[in-house]
């Protein structure tokens, strides 16, 4: 395997991580900033409050993007043995 499949390959991981996760990291920071910012108006310090709508905004990205999210991953998972045949070849 030469240094030009291996940055190919390694490109091409980090472009699918970062396409599945991204829609959950997105939701997560905006709703914990959301929720910063109301915590610091209203002072209220409790932490089930920052905790709880997180994991439900989380909740709904999954049920909207699971989808993409799975395909996208099986995708890879076929590219990547894809590489395997080509190399034992």
């Amino acid at each position: 395997m030469s240094q030009t499949e291996v940055i190919t390959v390694m490109q091409d991981a980090i472009t699918t991580i970062i396409t599945v996760a991204a829609p959950i990291l997105i939701v997560a920071m905006v709703v914990g900033v959301i929720i910063s910012i109301f915590q610091a108006t209203t002072q209220i310090n409790e932490q089930t409050l920052a905790f709880v709508p997180k994991i439900v905004a989380i909740l709904i990205v999954i049920l909207i993007f699971g989808g993409m999210m799975l395909t996208n991953l099986t995708e890879f998972a076929g590219r990547m043995f894809g590489y395997v045949d080509t190399m034992l070849r």
